[in-house]
């Protein structure tokens, strides 16, 4: 079923020429209309309260202390029926999973946008879910979800700082035999041997974001 008017779209994304690239190619589509852009999380909650999109296009990598997927949580909190679509350059099999718990609909490869673009909208559209095959893939290689819980998420971004235990332990103010715990649990649950590969793969899965520079150090 296509829509009798045009799809209304509303692109979040802190790039301009990936705003402009999205612009044109939607300019070709007549059965998507881009009515308002956001270059943040609060502006894109701005934009949504002033346009109500159909779909949203959202990048995940946003400035200012609210990501794509705290947006896409905000959104839906306000307004349940939002439909969201995750712009991305696949970043890991975690980001997905926590995109698509905040909300979202559905995935397309910035790679391939434009071939999906009109399928992937219209998808979301219609209230189905939009994943494409290769990120379907590498899901399945991964298996089931790797469940973090709050505390170890925070010792695992003191590691990737290169933080020993006993500094992870003041900064948390736990005991060093609760933080060694902690990330013996993070190395077990992501399957590695060491808190060096546990952090490099955390990475590669979007657990966490690594800065320009990786400081790891042995306890």
């Amino acid at each position: 079923m296509m829509s009798p008017s045009p799809i209304r779209i509303l692109c979040v994304d802190d790039h301009p020429v990936v705003r402009r690239g999205i612009a044109a190619m939607l300019a070709t589509e007549p059965q998507l209309d881009l009515v308002a852009e956001a270059a943040s999380g609060s502006e894109a909650l701005e934009k949504y309260r002033e346009s109500r999109p159909d779909v949203v296009l959202m990048d995940l990598r946003l400035p200012g202390g609210m990501d794509g997927i705290d947006t896409i949580a905000a959104l839906r909190k306000e307004w349940p029926q939002a439909r969201v679509l995750v712009l991305t350059t696949y970043a890991g099999d975690e980001n997905i999973h926590r995109a698509l718990k905040a909300g979202a609909r559905g995935y397309i490869i910035k790679d391939t946008l434009d071939d999906d673009l009109l399928s992937a909208v219209t998808a979301v559209w219609q209230g189905r879910r939009y994943v494409p095959p290769q990120i379907a893939v590498q899901l399945a290689e991964h298996g089931p979800r790797v469940e973090l819980t709050d505390r170890e998420r925070q010792v695992l971004g003191l590691m990737a700082q290169g933080h020993r235990n006993k500094e992870i332990a003041a900064q948390l103010l736990i005991s060093e035999a609760t933080a060694r715990t902690h990330v013996e649990n993070i190395v077990a649950k992501l399957g590695v041997n060491s808190r060096t590969e546990a952090v490099v793969l955390a990475a590669q899965r979007g657990f966490i974001q690594l800065g320009s520079e990786l400081n790891l150090k042995r306890d």
